[in-house]
């Protein structure tokens, strides 16, 4: 809802439990005034009037007492009085920097609009709030675009620049969103890590400065996720508040927090400006990725339930997308099995166990191409190499789908190999200095695709497989980070604009590859967890979560990944032991555990195991058929993510079901464990426990598993978990104990 207060010159942007209020100063000035718990009162614009004033700042219009760097002005630009740093920069044809944004108008309208070329938080339902800005000199017109999303308890912001009549312009600064706070009391939360250590909390306290999260990479990265979040002093899971931001955008970015010397904090998130500019001609406007900003009064928890239902109502795409979507399937994958050495028959024999197992997609991962035996040699060239899968990959395809299981196909379409017939032919395009020897990853070479012809080639290379094969899975992969920023298509002066038109490109190539596959189920995956953004869900309704397997490793792994994105978006494999990273030796049924948190899957030598442990694998797929629509359709409330035990329960959305896990990473001596209490459950309702691997079960009133919970077992061994599954009962039974 957004209520528009004429005469105040104020807007009131109010969801289920938030509002936001941005008010335009008389001067013009647009200023934020509060975001946080919903107000019902409209009374706002006395909080600008009343706002105290410090010494020692510039003055503005000439107005006595206005220091306009004092404000919590809503979209700052550089040059001005307010010497803080702007949410924008541009720079005109005669050298200036300075542009003089004033209030100049709003619209108002129901149901929000795709950006174009970008992906798009979407629903009809959703109501938009243009506020347009001008500079009076140059014409600049810029336009904030909100999106409010009552229901979901979020807010959108994009900006769309248009040039004027005052020449040229370059872009070198834009942010998606900006608020500033009047107060400084917060903790900063992010999610960093590497590859194979991705999406870890991280926090800590904001002093007067600037406190920066930002990827160079061309990707957001396995080092940093575009999500950054103000918690207020002692907010923690359940309470407290909480402010987030997370970018719609799969390449660099920067999320930015500073302090000023007055106690006031301004809070930034969009495009990395380091690498980026960008061109406008007269007339020629330039829209920025849109950011998703959410405020929660019940701490992490609730934060994280509102990204979830949001993207899963609002941002997943295609047949997969939504409750009434397709099931996604559990994967048996071959890399952790076979990697590059496998032939026919060795697949053949892994699809023969996986269905006996209860599996339901087998996926060909790397090495069915060209001449890919190694990582050394052939992307690019998305070629079947008939001599090593035994004849055509459409024959491989049809006698996996006649054992009853969809196929699957991994493909890294950005990438090149110097060792590739494309290469050969098209050296000019991978990005490149010339003059300068390229430097390798993994061997390989990324291509320009800020360029349609090589866009282009992409689009026409995996079509041709997948309108012959009937492949009904897609491993989407990108194993490096771009180096040499350089496009032999760009002129000299657009070089800075490579970084964007890279992912313009890549949304336009999954923009016709998605469209034309709507039964696809496309994963992405940057080498793991390295571009898990909303930008790719948008186009990818799931992501490989992480290229570590280790079940333990990965408990943080997907604990962090949970504040923000939902787990129906999740891919999460069961590997074997020892693990090839960590050469850890976990319990199988912790494996499975870990692996239920998202979508589950298998990576491992399917025909190498023992008859208990293909029974146990049996068993997990089973019940994970019984309760997955509960772990991609339900709320997640995280139960312990702290010290040595990790738990998790997921509820279904009308409450009547629930899974919950739990791990003891570490068993110690002489220690008593104490009990799990649950969240989120119906304090007056009866529900039925039943434990995991055991023949019996129990009837608890809601009320004693929230406040009591339910009892653990003493850990025998490391890395040992548990796990039960609650349904709420019509009435109580007489006896409260096993059956």
């Amino acid at each position: 809802m957004i209520r528009v207060l004429e005469q105040e010159r104020t807007f009131h942007l109010v969801t289920a439990h938030t509002s936001m209020v941005l008010h335009a100063m008389p001067s013009g000035h647009l200023v934020s005034l509060y975001w946080g718990g919903r107000i019902e009162d409209d009374a706002f614009s006395r909080i600008a009037k009343d706002m105290k004033k410090a010494s020692y700042l510039s003055g503005t219009d000439g107005i006595r007492d206005f220091r306009l760097e004092q404000y919590p002005v809503l979209y700052p630009s550089w040059g001005n009085p307010d010497l803080r740093k702007p949410a924008f920069q541009f720079s005109y044809e005669d050298g200036s920097q300075m542009t003089d944004l004033r209030f100049f108008g709003y619209r108002q309208y129901q149901g929000k609009k795709k950006l174009e070329g970008l992906p798009t938080v979407l629903h009809d339902n959703a109501e938009c709030l243009e506020l347009i800005l001008k500079d009076s000199l140059t014409g600049v017109k810029v336009t904030l675009t909100f999106g409010v999303f009552e229901a979901w308890d979020a807010i959108t912001q994009s900006v769309r620049v248009t040039n004027g009549n005052h020449g040229d312009i370059q872009i070198q600064r834009l942010m998606s969103g900006c608020f500033s706070f009047l107060d400084d009391q917060f903790d900063a939360i992010s999610l960093n890590g590497a590859w194979a250590r991705e999406c870890h909390e991280n926090r800590q306290k904001i002093r007067q400065g600037s406190f920066c999260v930002e990827s160079l990479r061309g990707a957001s990265g396995h080092g940093q996720n575009p999500f950054l979040a103000l918690a207020e002093p002692g907010a923690e899971e359940d309470k407290g508040n909480v402010w987030a931001m997370n970018l719609v955008y799969s390449g660099s970015f920067e999320a930015s927090v500073e302090v000023d010397m007055h106690q006031n904090t301004r809070f930034m998130m969009g495009i990395q400006s380091f690498s980026f500019s960008w061109g406008l001609k007269k007339g020629e406007s330039f829209v920025s990725p849109e950011v998703v900003m959410i405020h929660s009064g019940e701490g992490l928890g609730a934060m994280s339930r509102s990204f979830h239902r949001l993207y899963r109502d609002c941002l997943l795409q295609g047949a997969y997308a939504g409750r009434t979507g397709r099931k996604r399937p559990i994967l048996i994958n071959n890399w952790e099995a076979t990697y590059f050495d496998f032939d026919k028959k060795k697949l053949l024999e892994l699809a023969d166990e996986a269905v006996k197992l209860g599996m339901e997609c087998f996926v060909l991962d790397d090495g069915w191409f060209g001449k890919r035996n190694s990582d050394e040699n052939s992307l690019g060239d998305w070629t079947e190499n008939r001599e090593k899968l035994g004849g055509s990959l459409l024959e491989l395809a049809e006698e996996i789908r006649r054992r009853g299981l969809s196929f699957g196909l991994w493909f890294e379409p950005e990438m090149v190999s110097p060792d590739s017939d494309l290469y050969r032919s098209h050296p000019e395009w991978a990005i490149q200095v010339p003059g300068r020897s390229p430097q390798l990853a993994r061997n390989q070479l990324v291509l320009d695709i800020s360029c349609k012809e090589v866009q282009d080639y992409i689009i026409e290379s995996v079509d041709r497989i997948l309108k012959t094969v009937p492949v009904s899975y897609v491993k989407w992969d990108m194993n490096r980070n771009i180096t040499e920023w350089n496009s032999c298509f760009l002129q000299r002066d657009q070089q800075k604009e490579l970084g964007h038109r890279y992912i313009l490109g890549l949304y336009r190539i999954l923009e016709e590859l998605t469209g034309r596959y709507k039964d696809v189920l496309f994963e992405g995956c940057a080498g793991g967890g390295g571009r898990f953004d909303p930008g790719m869900l948008f186009y990818m309704p799931q992501i490989w979560t992480s290229d570590d397997t280790d079940a333990v490793e990965r408990l943080d792994i997907q604990f962090g990944t949970s504040y923000v994105y939902p787990p129906v978006a999740m891919g999460c494999h069961v590997s074997a032991c020892p693990n090839h990273m960590t050469e850890r030796l976990t319990p199988l049924f912790t494996r499975g555990l870990v692996a239920m948190q998202g979508n589950l899957g298998y990576e491992l030598d399917l025909t190498s195991l023992g008859e208990e442990e293909k029974k146990e694998i049996h068993r997990q797929t089973e019940f994970y058929k019984q309760i997955r629509e509960i772990i991609w359709y339900g709320e997640l409330y995280r139960l312990k993510k702290e010290g040595n035990e990790r738990a998790f329960l997921y509820l279904s959305e009308d409450g009547s079901r629930g899974v919950v896990s739990f791990v003891q990473i570490l068993a110690k001596a002489n220690t008593v464990p104490k009990r799990l209490k649950l969240k989120g459950l119906d304090p007056k309702a009866f529900y039925r426990v039943e434990r995991v691997g055991e023949d019996k079960s129990m009837v608890v009133h809601g009320s004693f598993l929230m406040n009591l919970g339910l009892d653990l077992d003493r850990p025998k061994g490391d890395f040992q978990g548990q796990q039960w599954l609650l349904s709420r009962e019509e009435k109580p039974y007489a006896c409260h104990t096993g059956e």
